[in-house]
């Protein structure tokens, strides 16, 4: 091409001399000068200007009529292959396919921003209960990892329908001194945990509007089984303090945020903002809740050079706890078949006194029971009750008991606990997650049945229903199932003879070493071990049923082949919206090193999104859009 330009130019050059000699020389003659031919261009360029003369007519045209041809030339030629443009990164690429179709984008913000206040208006209707369990770490040099240091427990009832507060349960010292994560007491120095803190992490922004935050397009993403568009969402300049800095998850359908990733900014002056990682689950169909947060820091500085490190798992649940409530004969029309109807008027009798006892423990006991479960700290019946049930079944066969109406209950809590209320066993959902074996769990429900054989009854003043006429709040104050200590000592003695009796009478080391495993961790995890309604592991300085840890070989941290303890919520996930309980059925994990062990420990949250049904409308007067609408074919 470079060289067809050239040729060009030199015989447009030559075309042009000759043509302007012609003239010149006529125009000379024309003026009575008699000049002999010039031998060089530069003199006729020279005398041309110097006699001012006009440029020919006849040399356009035949400029014109050559570029035609060498243009005509050039596009027969072969194309020339271009230089190579440098390869952007997935993620400015990613950036310009948001820009390419910003008003999808923008349309899908939209969206989300208003699903967000839709879920705002109904938390304000909803008051489920929230767990927050943490725990501060230190560094161990053995395991080269950290471990927990000590830890804080927080349970109580959300409201939002006046901003972010709640109705706490179980609070520490620090209760009261105000609603932000991490209240800083400058006359010790010292960092103190506050409930309402990690009550907020529920919601990105009480206020969630556009002209306070920037979005930038990222990816689609799977959670689970629920396809994302993921965001990153940060303040604009001016925005005021407490707003949300991170990552936004939001689903494709309904457009509601199902997961956000980051912290709030710019914090105040008297207190930190903490990083969080808060999902919600598709409870209703359309609607998605809060169900879990896990929150982490690890070099956070404060005065004095001071760093927080600490873990913290927050879980929500009892968002329908009216359909808990047995009303159901009031909803239901049952009839009777007229064959069924039997006079039982010769049959009937008044209870003899033995009947008329066992009859006023059990109304104590429904009372206790439904209670509980009323306000949302008891699971309904599911598929763990049945699991503990055939263990006890197996312990009572194997032992020749015949004990009418002996049941089992979870408790929806993370401490380890566990008691007897009446003829019901109860263990705290936080103990059937850290338990190794089925052996370990026949020990905890073998100790509970040992109270039953023994008799332990349980206090009939609560037979009154007047006594359950308190506060949701006032539960731990009102109700205490712990026993005194010549009775823990006795079920200790009666289970171990149950247990050596039974199917499980060979693998009770395992059972041996978590007993050693809690009595190793206990001083560090006070709050764990501490029971709210029930009994502790420990009684003191011992170990219950310490008789069974002689037996079992030594607890080592070190070792990656002893597991005697999981973490928490390695076995049981909750249904935050009706309360069930289930079993997680994954295949087991192979554990590279020693830290991977993780007993007693708080660990994140990567729950599987599932939807149910079809997605609900974003608000009364406006449907939800579809997802071929807003869903952009460069955000793929």
């Amino acid at each position: 091409m470079v060289f067809g330009i050239l040729v060009c130019r030199t015989v447009v050059r030559r075309i042009v001399v000759r043509c302007n000699y012609s003239l010149w020389n006529r125009g000379a003659r024309n003026h009575g000068r008699n000049l002999t031919l010039p031998s060089s261009r530069s003199v006729i360029t020279a005398r041309m200007r110097q006699n001012k003369m006009p440029r020919p007519p006849l040399v356009f045209p035949a400029l014109v009529l050559f570029g035609c041809v060498v243009f005509s030339f050039a596009q027969t030629s072969p194309p020339q292959t271009p230089p190579e443009t440098p390869q952007l990164s997935s993620r400015d690429a990613a950036t310009q396919q948001a820009v390419a179709v910003a008003g999808s984008f923008d349309e899908v913000v939209d969206r989300a921003i208003e699903r967000e206040h839709f879920f705002m208006a109904q938390m304000k209707q909803l008051h489920p209960l929230v767990e927050t369990y943490l725990q501060n770490l230190k560094q161990d040099k053995d395991l080269d990892a950290p471990v927990p240091a000590s830890d804080v427990y927080f349970l109580g009832r959300l409201d939002m329908s006046q901003g972010t507060d709640d109705r706490t349960f179980s609070t520490p010292t620090t209760a009261g001194l105000g609603k932000r994560m991490i209240s800083k007491l400058s006359n010790v120095y010292s960092m103190k945990f506050l409930p309402l803190g990690f009550a907020q992490m529920v919601i990105l922004d009480q206020d969630f509007q556009r002209r306070y935050y920037d979005f930038t397009f990222v990816r689609r993403e799977f959670l689970g089984e629920v396809r994302c568009i993921v965001i990153d969402v940060a303040p604009k300049k001016d925005a005021g303090k407490g707003r949300f800095l991170g990552r936004v998850w939001v689903e494709d359908q309904g457009y509601s945020i199902v997961r956000f990733n980051g912290t709030y900014y710019p914090h105040p002056r008297a207190s930190y903002y903490l990083h969080f990682d808060s999902w919600r689950e598709n409870l209703r169909p359309g609607v998605w809740l809060p169900a879990e947060i896990y929150s982490e820091e690890s070099d956070l500085k404060y005065k004095l050079g001071q760093t927080l490190n600490y873990k913290a798992q927050t879980r929500l649940w009892g968002y329908n706890l009216k359909d808990m409530r047995r009303n159901s004969e009031f909803t239901e029309i049952m009839v009777d078949q007229p064959q069924a109807v039997q006079d039982q008027s010769q049959k009937a009798q008044d209870a003899t006194p033995i009947e008329a006892q066992r009859e006023w423990e059990r109304q104590a006991e429904v009372n206790v029971i439904d209670r509980l479960q009323q306000i949302g700290l008891l699971a309904p019946e599911g598929e763990i009750d049945k699991v503990m049930q055939t263990v006890v079944n197996n312990m009572m066969v194997t032992n020749n008991l015949d004990i009418p109406d002996v049941h089992c209950r979870v408790l929806m809590t993370t401490p380890l606990e566990s008691f007897t209320v009446g003829h019901t066993i109860v263990v705290s959902r936080g103990m059937i997650d850290v338990l190794p074996d089925e052996a370990s769990l026949a020990m905890i429900l073998t100790h509970e049945l040992a109270h039953i054989v023994l008799g332990h009854h349980l206090d009939t003043k609560l037979a009154f229903n007047d006594r359950m006429f308190f506060p949701d709040e006032h539960t731990f104050e009102r109700m205490d199932f712990a026993r005194d200590r010549s009775e823990e000592e006795a079920a200790d003695k009666k289970a171990v003879e149950l247990l050596n009796n039974s199917p499980y009478k060979d693998k009770l080391a395992n059972a041996g070493l978590f007993l050693k495993a809690v009595q190793a961790r206990a001083p560090q995890l006070k709050n764990l071990i501490r029971p709210h309604l029930g009994e502790s592991l420990l009684m003191g300085d011992a170990t219950r049923m310490s008789a069974l840890m002689t037996s079992s070989p030594q607890f080592d941290p070190k070792k990656a082949d002893q597991i005697a303890a999981l973490p928490l919520g390695g076995r049981v996930k909750i249904d935050p919206w009706n309360n069930q309980l289930m079993l997680i059925k994954t295949k087991p994990v192979a554990i590279t090193n020693a830290s991977e062990k993780m007993p007693f420990e708080v660990t994140p949250f990567f729950p599987f999104l599932t939807r149910l049904g079809s997605e609900a409308p974003a608000s009364p007067d406006k449907a939800t859009p579809t997802a071929e609408k807003a869903a952009a074919p460069s955000m793929q």
